[in-house]
């Protein structure tokens, strides 16, 4: 067995969180992990991308083109900008808050029109789930616990191969002390969400 789960998304967004607690999840699922990360602007909202592999025999921490499992998207126009990592039966799960660009908020470009970016997702697989995981979050207590949701909707997606108890102890190890009861309650709405 392997897996592969391609995160994308802008920076801040919890992109690189999320690969943590995966990677870390399937590590003590007694999983091979590998994974890679490209995060250049991510500072200033730009594009990130993280790739976890795990299973049997991972030796690469990269992907072929086409080759994902899954493709977790924080952002829309991030999650459409990577859709060549999956194939027909790749899942999407597809975060439908978007985090507008620089040239986008000041006014001189639109952002795209989000069943626009949706249409564009069915059209390479049906296997599509969306979620408003900002608004998930911000209903749980705080909108930075939408890592939290998107984690816990990952662990409701059919045949993801690791424990949502697991997924849910691993990220309570990961985040402060402080936030635990929000994250818990924000997984825990992203997985019945799904």
């Amino acid at each position: 067995m392997r897996y592969t789960v391609q995160i994308v998304g802008v920076g801040g967004q919890g992109v690189l969180l999320a690969s943590m607690v995966l990677g870390t999840a399937a590590m003590r699922g007694g999983h091979e992990v590998s994974m890679s990360e490209i995060h250049g602007m991510a500072q200033r909202g730009g594009s990130v991308i993280s790739t976890l592999r795990f299973g049997d025999d991972v030796i690469s921490p990269l992907e072929s083109t086409g080759g994902a499992d899954l493709i977790m998207g924080f952002e829309p126009v991030e999650t459409c900008r990577y859709l060549s990592l999956g194939n027909k039966k790749t899942f999407v799960l597809m975060n439908l808050d978007p985090t507008y660009p620089s040239m986008v908020a000041a006014g001189f470009e639109e952002y795209p029109a989000i069943q626009g970016l949706v249409d564009s997702v069915k059209k390479i697989t049906p296997n599509l789930k969306t979620i408003e995981a900002t608004k998930v979050a911000v209903s749980a207590g705080k909108a930075i616990a939408a890592n939290a949701v998107m984690i816990g909707a990952v662990a409701a997606v059919k045949g993801f191969p690791l424990k949502k108890e697991l997924l849910k102890e691993v990220l309570l190890e990961t985040v402060p002390e402080k936030s635990k009861d929000l994250n818990s309650k924000a997984f825990d709405m992203g997985y019945e969400l799904i």
